[in-house]
């Protein structure tokens, strides 16, 4: 038999039947993840991070500290699905330290990332029929979708809120006064994708000063209802994991509450587009240069 991984999961269209971030059907509400949330934007071979990886209490984090850290803040930076160990997250991490914070980026999902489209292939005999490999590419649409909603189920806020507690808890047990950062500054919270809901929920802390959020997936009303402090959001036009439906209702929310905040929509870029990443067009790398410059300009206001 001559095989051929002609297709894998990143050929696929979304699974329609993803799961959403709500369980409230009359509340709106968006796709979970996408290619974009569970694999790295393309890089050069010659970039690396600068940071490390400690253990804090039970969860990995990425620590990225700035040149002087004698008077510095502290900032949690919360991934996409592909975790603590992409270089791309690292060296994210990495320009925040560079401009003076001190950076923390705990492994959200337990050693366990979201599965890579990338590496679940799916061989196909040539020698099949047409409706035999119509079945064939039925199956990886199928797959994917399911591949991804088995994680999902296990990477909840009932699981992931403890981690990030935990991490905070530990990051001033080890890090603070004198040792990395200074308490009194407060928190700053920066969340791409996946972690952007979770960004998002902390902005109910009353320790959290403001929070920044660019593309953020699985987002619902009530964590927008739980927002007590300053958020920013970075979007993409168009996107299919935040709907606009969604993304107007919680700036009403927002707007109600009287919570300070900022919505700049960003055009013909795809969904994850400000993860760091060495992309060849040029307004992709205009853009997420851009937004980094919003999430300074709003952190540091705040």
């Amino acid at each position: 038999m001559v095989t051929k991984p002609a297709l894998s999961l990143e050929d696929a269209p979304e699974s329609p039947g993803v799961l959403t971030p709500t369980s409230n059907i009359s509340e709106p509400s968006s796709p979970t993840l996408c290619n974009h949330c569970t694999n790295d934007p393309p890089l050069d071979a010659s970039e690396s991070s600068s940071g490390e990886i400690v253990k804090l209490g039970d969860t990995e984090v990425y620590i990225s500290k700035p040149a002087d850290n004698t008077d510095a803040r502290l900032l949690l930076l919360l991934t996409n699905g592909v975790g603590v160990h992409s270089v791309n997250n690292q060296m994210q991490a990495d320009h925040f330290a560079r401009i003076g914070y001190f950076v923390a980026m705990p492994d959200l999902f337990e050693g366990n990332p979201a599965p890579s489209s990338a590496n679940v292939p799916i061989e196909i005999d040539e020698k099949l029929g047409l409706l035999e490999r119509f079945k064939m590419a039925m199956a990886l649409i199928v797959g994917k979708g399911f591949l991804l909603d088995m994680w999902l189920a296990r990477h909840t806020p009932v699981n992931t809120d403890p981690i990030i507690d935990n991490v905070l808890k530990h990051l001033e047990e080890t890090y603070s006064e004198g040792k990395g950062y200074k308490t009194s500054h407060g928190i700053r919270v920066v969340g791409y994708c996946f972690g952007g809901k979770y960004a998002l929920r902390l902005a109910a802390r009353d320790d959290v000063n403001a929070v920044a959020i660019a593309h953020g997936t699985m987002m619902a009303i009530e964590d927008f209802k739980m927002a007590k402090k300053p958020v920013t959001l970075a979007c993409a036009e168009n996107d299919p994991m935040l709907a606009d439906e969604l993304r107007e209702a919680g700036v009403k929310v927002l707007q109600e509450s009287n919570v300070v905040h900022e919505v700049k929509t960003y055009q013909n870029v795809p969904h994850g587009f400000s993860v760091y990443g060495n992309y060849s067009d040029s307004h992709i790398k205009s853009s997420q240069e851009q937004v980094f410059k919003q999430f300074v300009d709003f952190l540091g206001e705040h």
